[in-house]
């Protein structure tokens, strides 16, 4: 997670009293719900977050358990939302370029904007019965005792601890983190065909081309291309951009029609080239699926 979103998560924390539901951050697979697992912290009297008392939430037990990774392995936030007015974020950070590893104990923590990109991160804040409880500075440590990972960055498996000093305190807050995840969601995989035959209508020379699109999981495919035929008068040509909503199970077919865009031509019956491409977002991974462009030969027939 670039030190730039982890910045703007400080303020979505700082914020999070009147918006409890926090979107999703750039360059991460979506947040999910934990299977299983545990947030706890404690802090002596005089700790700023926990004002010296000591919380434990369990997931199942409590509104939201989320955790989510950044795509590189670099980052993760743990988000839990308790009840309406108390809701607690974690967010952890290796020095840029690295991936968090297991066994490893990252000291000289830093907050956002002190933190150089050499620098590990830690930031552990929240809203507790609607007051506010976040550091304008902070130092510490955490130790990732286990972590498996994903796809993309999902986190499979969590065994975290953390210790925060908040706002130039000398009385830490301490916690633990566990949690153990769903099984990660497929990546995306989408094929597209263009039909081999097309129709035009004659004599205005619009024609209706298509194919069909297949995927494993929902998504929303973008369909650009182009079609020309090449004639003896001249090259009528036409470019297309549709959406088409493709679910698992079966194709599913898309067509379009056009007209030549180029001045004084049209198409006629015969054959033409196709250029087209599919893209779409995994819903689930920071990842666009692109097909790549492809050419075909469709053969227009008179409607």
């Amino acid at each position: 997670m670039p030190r730039r979103v982890l910045g703007r998560a400080v303020g979505v924390v700082a914020a999070m009293a009147v918006a409890p539901a926090v979107a999703p951050l750039a360059g991460t697979a979506l947040a999910h719900s934990a299977a299983s697992g545990t947030l706890s912290f404690s802090g002596d009297a005089g700790e700023p977050i926990s004002g010296g008392q000591s919380y434990e939430y369990t997931a199942g037990a409590v509104q939201m358990f989320d955790v989510q990774g950044s795509a590189d392995g670099n980052s993760l936030t743990v988000a839990t939302d308790v009840d309406q007015g108390t809701l607690w974020r974690l967010i952890v950070a290796a020095p840029d370029g690295q991936k968090l590893t297991e066994g490893t104990t990252y000291t000289g923590t830093k907050q956002w904007p002190d933190a150089q990109p050499e620098d590990p991160e830690l930031v552990f804040s929240g809203t507790d019965n609607g007051t506010e409880k976040w550091c304008n500075t902070a130092s510490g440590s955490f130790t990732i005792e286990h972590i498996a990972f994903g796809p993309y960055g999902y986190i499979r498996e969590l065994d975290a601890t953390f210790e925060q000093y908040c706002n130039g305190s000398t009385v830490p807050l301490r916690g633990a983190v566990h949690a153990v995840m769903p099984e990660p969601p497929v990546e995306l995989a989408m094929e597209m065909n263009v039909d081999p035959e097309g129709r035009v209508d004659v004599p205005e020379g619009k024609i209706t081309v298509g194919g069909s699109v297949t995927c494993n999981k929902p998504a929303s495919v973008s369909l650009t291309g182009q079609v020309f035929q090449i004639q003896k008068k001249g090259t009528p040509g036409a470019s297309y951009q549709t959406t088409v909503t493709c679910t698992p199970g079966a194709p599913v077919p898309w067509s379009v029609s056009l007209a030549s865009q180029e001045p004084g031509t049209s198409f006629q019956p015969g054959t033409a080239t196709m250029r087209s491409r599919a893209r779409a977002d995994d819903r689930d991974y920071p990842v666009t699926v692109d097909t790549g462009q492809q050419e075909s030969r469709v053969t227009l027939s008179k409607d």
